[in-house]
C-alpha cells in the first residue's frame, strides 16, 4: 500500500515539474518582455526569445511575404487574368459613357475643366488670323507674274484646246439670232438709221430697193451667208486664238487693277466667322457631335487601353514589387507593434497547441515519476 502512495506522489510531482517546465518555457518565449537588471547585471533569459530576437523575427516575416505570399506570380494569377482584363474594360467603359459620352457637359466646360479659358475666342481669332495671311499669300501669288507663268500649263492647254468649241458656239448663237425676230429687228433699225444719216443718199438708195423690209430681208441673207462660211469661222477662230495668245502675256496684276481686294477679304473673313461660329457650336455636348460614340470607344478604345494597361502591369509588376520593398514594410510594420501584439497575435493562432505542449509536459512527467518509483521498488526487492 505505501509503495502505490510512494508511486502516486511521485507520478504527481513528476506531472507537476513536466507540465510546469513547459508552460514556463512557453512563456519565456514572450516573458519579460524588457530585460531585467539586478543593478548592472542583467538577468539570464530576459527579455523573452520573441522580444529578443524580435529584429530577425521582423526581417525574416519580411522575406517570407516577399518570396512566398506577395510574388509577382500571385499578383498574375489573382489580379492580371483574362476575367480581370475583362471586368477592367466593362468598368473602364461604363464610367466612360456616364460621365463623358453621354455627359449633359458641354465641350465648353470640358475645355474649362481642362484649364483652357477663352478658348473659343482665341481659337476663332487664331483661324481668322491664319485665313487672312493665307489670303495675302494668295493675292500675292495670283498677281505676281503673267497669266502663263501664274495659271497651270494643264489648264492653259484645255483653254486653248476648247477655243475652236467657243467658236463654233459664238456663230451658232449669231445665226440664231439674225433668223429671231429681234435680230431681224435691229437689223431694220440699223439700216433705217444708216439711210436717214445719209439724207438724198439714203432716199435715192431707198428708192432704189424699195421698202426697206426688202432690204433688210437682203441684208439678213447675206449675213447668215456670211457666219455659215467657212472663212468666217477660220478668221474669228484665228482672232480668239491671238487675242488668247496676247491675253497669256499680259501681267495678271494688270488684268486685276481695279479689282477690290480689301471687299474681297471683308466679306470672305465676314462668311468664315458667321459659319464658324465656335462658341455656339462648343456651348453643345459631346453626344451631339458623336452619335456613334459608345459603340467606337467599346470596339476601337477601350480594349485597346484595357490591353496596353495589363500588358504594362505585367512588364512592371516585378520591378514595381520590387521598388515598394514590401519586406521593409512588413518589418517596419512588425518592428512598430507592442510585444503584447505579437504575443497575442502567437497565441491567437497556437494557444490550443501550446496547452496541449503544457499537457504533454505534465503526462510525461507523470509518466517518468511512476518509472522512477518502479526502479526504487526493485531496488529496494533486491
Amino acid at each position: 500500500m505505501n509503495f502505490l502512495w510512494t508511486l502516486l506522489f511521485m507520478a504527481f510531482i513528476g506531472a507537476l515539474i513536466g507540465g510546469f517546465t513547459n508552460h514556463l518555457a512557453i512563456k519565456m518565449l514572450f516573458r519579460p518582455h524588457e530585460a531585467k537588471y539586478i543593478g548592472s547585471w542583467r538577468l539570464p533569459f530576459t527579455p523573452g526569445l520573441i522580444p529578443k530576437r524580435r529584429d530577425e523575427l521582423a526581417r525574416q516575416l519580411g522575406k517570407t511575404v516577399t518570396n512566398y505570399l506577395l510574388t509577382p506570380e500571385t499578383f498574375k494569377k489573382k489580379l492580371l487574368t483574362p476575367e480581370m482584363e475583362k471586368k477592367a474594360e466593362d468598368f473602364l467603359q461604363a464610367q466612360l459613357e456616364t460621365h463623358v459620352l453621354t455627359s449633359d457637359r458641354t465641350l465648353n466646360e470640358w475645355l474649362q475643366l481642362a484649364g483652357a479659358t477663352n478658348f473659343a475666342a482665341q481659337a476663332e481669332q487664331k483661324a481668322l488670323t491664319m485665313m487672312n495671311e493665307q489670303l495675302h499669300i494668295v493675292r500675292k501669288k495670283v498677281t505676281t507674274g503673267t497669266v502663263e507663268e501664274i495659271v497651270p500649263e494643264k489648264w492653259l492647254i484645255e483653254a486653248e484646246q476648247k477655243i475652236p468649241q467657243i467658236t463654233t458656239y459664238i456663230l451658232e448663237k449669231a445665226d440664231g439670232y439674225f433668223q429671231s425676230y429681234e435680230g431681224r429687228a435691229m437689223l431694220q433699225k440699223l439700216i433705217d438709221d444708216f439711210l436717214a444719216s445719209k439724207g438724198t443718199l439714203g432716199g435715192m438708195v431707198n428708192m432704189f430697193f424699195g421698202e426697206s423690209d426688202t432690204l433688210v430681208s437682203k441684208v439678213q441673207k447675206e449675213a447668215l451667208k456670211f457666219i455659215a462660211a467657212p472663212g468666217t469661222f477660220t478668221m474669228l477662230n484665228t482672232l480668239i486664238v491671238n487675242e488668247w495668245t496676247k491675253l497669256q502675256k499680259r501681267p495678271v496684276e494688270e488684268l486685276l487693277a481695279g479689282f477690290d481686294w480689301d471687299g474681297l477679304f471683308s466679306s470672305v473673313t465676314t462668311y468664315a466667322k458667321k459659319e464658324l461660329a465656335l462658341e455656339d457650336r462648343l456651348d453643345k455636348p459631346l453626344s451631339l457631335y458623336w452619335k456613334d460614340a459608345s459603340n467606337w470607344t467599346a470596339v476601337n478604345l477601350t480594349p485597346k487601353i484595357t490591353k496596353f494597361a495589363f500588358e504594362q502591369a505585367e512588364l512592371q509588376l516585378e520591378k514595381s514589387l520590387r521598388k515598394l520593398k514590401i519586406d521593409d514594410m512588413v518589418k517596419e510594420q512588425v518592428d512598430s507593434f507592442p510585444v503584447e501584439v505579437l504575443e497575442d497575435l502567437v497565441l491567437g493562432i497556437s494557444r490550443r497547441e501550446f496547452k496541449m505542449i503544457t499537457v504533454l509536459g505534465a503526462v510525461l512527467g507523470g509518466a517518468i515519476g511512476i518509472v522512477q518509483g518502479l526502479i526504487v521498488f526493485i531496488l529496494n526487492l533486491s
